[in-house]
């Protein structure tokens, strides 16, 4: 896993400013790892999920504050003691002002066009085991305010069948503003809570509009064939589109199959026509069921201490 995630900054770090939080007793093994490229700060985490713990960075009127989504281990599924205290520490440790909000989220629940409109799965936020008692109408309000959108579309998502309860960033991405790259399972494989999932936010995305009123332009992504992968479990993500876009890059997943793998890496590099697309082997990240977009977070700027 250390050998995934550090491989993931090194390629990172060749096209811009890389942060990697490590436990203090962990710190030079981690920078070993990493190489000179990166600094390595000590920061107690829990697990490599940036994605998740790390505060969701807004800008207004020139200024950056963090939003920390009170991270609970995904509802309380898991222990995070260490984690769930990286949003503050990470934007004291910066001097970024911190935004407190009664809600409970992760990053990963997120996606948005730059332009005000807000996609997420129903299933991830509007959910007891993080947000008892609260309504879809009152957490859309509260996002509204704290990530300055002026539109939410809701996507069904899928309950209970994987520790994010189907975060957003592993079915749905945008490209461009009314551009979106859609999971799709790879053809001829029988239907399941994945795939119907993918065909319901397919079904409400063909019926929408984004915050400026254009209608979504919607390009399936396919998934490679699961008996050519070259690592898997029964938590393994093995979706195209938990890709990081970087400054000058874009950064995705190769699995074994050659023919999606290429396939896939197309699709990215026509809709990021000014940036390369770096394919990556991130089997054992993928096994713990994540992604590069996952276990990365980026931040406005560079960090001054």
């Amino acid at each position: 896993m250390r050998q995934d995630i550090a491989r993931v900054a090194r390629a990172i770090s060749e096209y811009e400013y890389v942060v990697m939080m490590a436990r203090p007793d962990q710190l030079a093994a981690a920078q070993k790892a990493c190489g000179k490229g990166v600094e390595v700060i000590p920061l107690p985490v829990d697990d490599l999920w940036a994605r998740d713990t790390v505060p969701v960075f807004v800008e207004e009127g020139g200024k950056v504050a963090g939003v920390d989504f009170n991270f609970s281990g995904w509802g309380n599924k898991q222990v995070h003691d260490n984690d769930a205290l990286v949003g503050r520490k990470l934007l004291s440790k910066y001097g970024i002002p911190r935004v407190q909000t009664s809600i409970v989220a992760e990053g990963g629940s997120f996606e948005t066009d730059g332009e005000g409109t807000l996609l997420i799965t129903e299933s991830s936020i509007v959910n007891d085991n993080r947000n008892p008692g609260k309504s879809r109408a009152q957490i859309e309000a509260e996002l509204k305010e704290l990530l300055g959108m002026d539109k939410v579309i809701w996507l069904k998502g899928v309950r209970g069948e994987d520790i994010t309860d189907a975060h957003v960033d592993s079915l749905v991405r945008f490209t461009a503003p009314g551009v979106i790259l859609l999971d799709r399972a790879f053809p001829g494989m029988p239907a399941d809570s994945w795939s119907r999932s993918s065909d319901q936010a397919k079904a409400v995305l063909s019926e929408a509009t984004d915050a400026q009123g254009r209608e979504f332009e919607i390009i399936d992504l396919p998934q490679p064939d699961p008996d050519l992968i070259t690592g898997y479990t029964d938590d393994f993500l093995s979706t195209y589109a938990n890709f990081y876009v970087g400054n000058d890059a874009v950064y995705m997943p190769k699995f074994g199959d050659r023919k999606a793998d290429d396939r896939a890496r197309g699709i990215l590099q026509e809709h990021f026509p000014k940036r390369d697309v770096v394919q990556l082997n991130i089997d054992t990240i993928a096994t713990g069921g994540g992604g590069i977009h996952c276990s990365t977070h980026d931040q406005p700027g560079k960090p001054v201490e």
